[in-house]
Formats: structure tokens, C-alpha cells, sequence
């Protein structure tokens, strides 16, 4: 099935799909293979320290090729970030929470391109004005963290009618062409997916992360904000764990009263601990307890059913949203020989 969308032309890509940061997992031979199955990947700038954002974008630049783009959590000050990426040569930035126009201003003055997600029709009223370049609205079955204020099919359409022409990229319970197409026909010009590709073989997400994805259904999942720190809260969908059972059992404490916190489950690639109920969801290397920390999941873990590489799971939405087409032919075909 050809695309050709407001994204697609933007970046270039042959089919509009975009990987959402994965925290950890998404590194430079991730990135490198969703450019080159003809889709995009961004990477969490909040998960790298800021002395290494350089390093580690130089790194990321020199396998993917300058394709791929930047996300960055404005819960906290991100202006050295910002200025690191900037440095680095990215150009497509994620934006959310937070004020995000002074990072606007800056990254559109060095001629980049600004995404920002968002979860209600108010905001999306504001992104013309503001000189975002697209929306993502997020619903609330995306996996991880979400802003949405209601189920992807509701939100969108209202997203889309309050965007004053500002294209619309669909996130939250998206895996397959299905989904992409559904999504078109609610006026979005492609899709943000993260549970999916989470469960990718290039991904450096922790093994056996991938396979509780796989294993896990909807009714696995808990709504919490159990994994963020003080201050910082925000509602996530995380597959149930030992940590999150321990704080149930124990009757949901607040912050400073869970069991086990101040616990190191493992340790950050510069030797930093990580500790229980940090945000960090286990990466490929991660040692310790890596069941613990946080396995973010949304309720496309209905669909996922086996790991496979990038450039499968591509072709997969392509030949199914091909397939969602042909059926739809197929049905108004009959609707047209029985009327005749």
C-alpha cells in the first residue's frame, strides 16, 4: 500500500510510522533499522545523562545517519540537553509536558521540525500559534506514560478538529496496519508506536521485558504512577511485577513508606545504582533484579504476540493495512451487487 501523508513528506519516510522512545531501548542500531525499513525512532534525551547526551548522540548520528529525532520530558530544565542535540546536529525534536514554547523557539530557529504530545483538544488548539509542526495525540491505552484524556478513537477526531490545520499523528493502542488505517480514516497522518516495537529483536529492551510482552495480556496491566519521583508523577501502564505487587500487598503506601524503597535492583551503565521504583525500565544489559523496575506496556499486548526484527514488523503494517483496504473494497462491492 503507498503512503503519502503530511509525515511521510516531512521526513521522508515510506511508511508513517514512528517509534516512540523507548527509554534505554532505544539505541543506535534500533534507530538505524527503523530508517531503513522507511520509518523514524526517537530517542529519550532525559534518559542520558547530560554529560554524556554528546557522546551518546554522536554515537547514535554515526550508525543511523542523522535519521532519527529527539525526545525530551520537559518535567524538568532541558535547555543543556536541547543545546547538546542541537550541537549534535538533530533537528526533529518530541516535545511534552511542561512549558515547551521557549524549546520551540530555539529549535525552529535552527530549522528543525517540533512534535508535541498532547492529550486534550485545548491543547491542540494552542500548536498553531505556538509553531508546533505536528501533533501527537495520545490516548490513553499508549504504554508508558500518557497525557491523554480519553481512548484513542474519541480523542483523535476532536484532536484533529481542534488542530487548526496542524497535521495529527495517532499514538496509544496502535500495532499493526490496521490500526494505521483507522487512524487515517480519523484524520491522523500516521502513528506513534511503542509497546510494538519495545518487542523488537533490535531493540535494547531487557529480554526477558520483550517476552512478559509478549506473554501479557490486557488484564496484566496496572494504571499507576507508582514509578515516578515525587513531584513528578504522572499516570503510566505497566505490566504487574514484583514491585508493583509488594506496594499492593503492602496497601499502597505513599512515597517514603513502599516496601523496599532505597533498594538497588541493578546499576546504570556509569555505575550509578538503580533503585526500586525508579522510572528506568530494564535495558539489554541490565543486571539484578531487572523484573523489578518498571515493564511499561500499553494495551496493544493483545496483539503482539512473538519478537521479531523491525523491518518484519513494518512490512506486517503495511500488508495488513493493505489487506483492511482490500476487505473494505471487497464490502462495498457486495453492498453495490446486492443494490443492483
Amino acid at each position: 500500500m503507498p503512503f503519502e501523508t503530511a509525515l511521510t513528506k516531512a521526513l521522508d519516510l515510506r511508511v508513517p510510522v514512528l517509534a516512540a522512545p523507548l527509554g534505554r531501548g532505544t539505541n543506535a542500531e534500533f534507530l538505524a533499522t527503523m530508517a531503513n525499513s522507511g520509518s523514524f525512532g526517537f530517542t529519550a534525551l532525559m534518559h542520558m545523562p547530560e554529560a554524556t547526551v554528546s557522546d551518546e548522540l554522536a554515537e547514535i548520528n554515526r550508525v543511523a545517519k542523522g535519521r532519527f529525532g529527539a525526545n525530551l520530558s520537559l518535567v524538568v530544565d532541558q535547555r543543556k540537553r536541547l543545546a547538546a542535540a542541537l550541537e549534535a546536529g538533530v533537528r526533529v525534536f518530541s516535545l511534552w509536558q511542561g512549558d515547551l514554547e521557549p524549546y520551540v523557539r530555539l529549535i525552529k530557529d535552527a530549522g528543525g521540525l517540533v512534535f508535541w504530545t498532547v492529550g486534550s483538544p485545548e491543547d491542540a488548539a494552542r500548536a498553531k500559534d505556538i509553531g508546533v509542526d505536528f501533533l501527537v495525540s495520545q490516548g490513553r491505552e499508549a504504554g508508558g506514560h500518557f497525557v491523554g484524556s480519553a481512548p484513542t478513537m474519541a480523542l483523535l477526531p476532536s484532536i484533529v478538529d481542534a488542530a487548526r490545520g496542524v497535521p495529527v499523528v495517532a499514538a496509544g493502542g496502535i500495532a499493526d496496519g490496521r490500526g494505521l488505517l483507522a487512524a487515517m480514516a480519523l484524520g491522523a497522518c500516521g502513528v506513534w508506536m511503542g509497546t510494538r516495537f519495545v518487542a523488537s529483536r533490535e531493540s535494547a529492551s531487557h529480554r526477558g521485558y520483550k517476552e512478559r510482552i509478549v506473554a501479557a495480556r490486557a488484564t496484566d496491566l496496572v494504571e499507576t504512577e507508582l514509578f515516578d519521583p515525587v513531584g513528578q508523577e504522572c499516570p503510566h501502564w505497566v505490566i504487574r511485577n514484583s514491585t508493583v505487587s509488594r506496594w499492593e500487598d503492602a496497601g499502597r503506601p505513599a512515597s517514603g513508606q513502599r516496601p523496599g524503597e532505597g533498594e538497588a535492583i541493578s546499576r546504570y551503565p556509569n555505575g550509578k545504582p538503580v533503585y526500586r521504583y525508579d522510572v528506568a525500565a530494564a535495558w539489554d544489559s541490565m543486571e539484578g533484579d531487572w523484573e523489578a523496575s518498571p515493564l511499561y506496556a500499553g494495551a496493544t499486548v493483545q496483539l503482539v504476540h512473538e519478537v521479531k526484527p523491525v523491518a518484519e514488523i513494518i512490512g506486517e503494517i503495511e500488508a495488513t493495512a493493505q489487506a483492511a483496504l482490500d476487505q473494505i473494497a471487497a464490502l462495498r462491492t457486495g453492498r453495490q451487487a446486492l443494490s443492483q
